[in-house]
């Protein structure tokens, strides 16, 4: 059975575990010093290992952002990361966030419009260019 904990602070060794599943690659350095400025995250573990986890930023107003959203493969597709978003939502509102934003990939508009967010204008920049 998956708990969903809110404000874990996971290790760096369990972060980097399940973001060498979900995204092939390790977390960023010093992203234990992120979450200490977030407005929440929350974790999804099995048996006590850290099988899910999303980030929520914010502007310290009333704008919050939905990052890092993050399920080990092994399980994805079982509701897991739609049930970390949901409880992201519940925190920022809760926690002061009138907003809450996301960016996804293209193939990942279908899970984002079932979490409830709607699509907006927006720009982008590619810094370095």
């Amino acid at each position: 059975m998956v708990e969903i904990v809110d404000d874990p602070f996971p290790g760096i060794e369990a972060l980097n575990t399940l973001w060498l599943s979900a995204w092939n690659g390790p977390v960023a350095p010093g992203y234990g010093k992120v979450l200490e400025r977030s407005l929440a995250h929350v974790g999804a573990y099995e048996a006590g290992v850290l099988v899910g986890f999303v980030n929520v930023a914010w502007d310290g107003g009333a704008h919050a952002f939905v990052l890092d959203t993050s399920v080990h493969r092994e399980h994805q597709r079982k509701g897991i990361a739609t049930a970390l978003v949901a409880r992201a939502a519940e925190l920022a509102e809760a926690r002061g966030a009138e907003w809450l934003h996301v960016d996804f990939e293209a193939h990942l508009e279908g899970f984002y419009r079932g979490c409830g967010f709607r699509g907006t204008a927006a720009g982008l920049m590619r810094l370095g260019e």
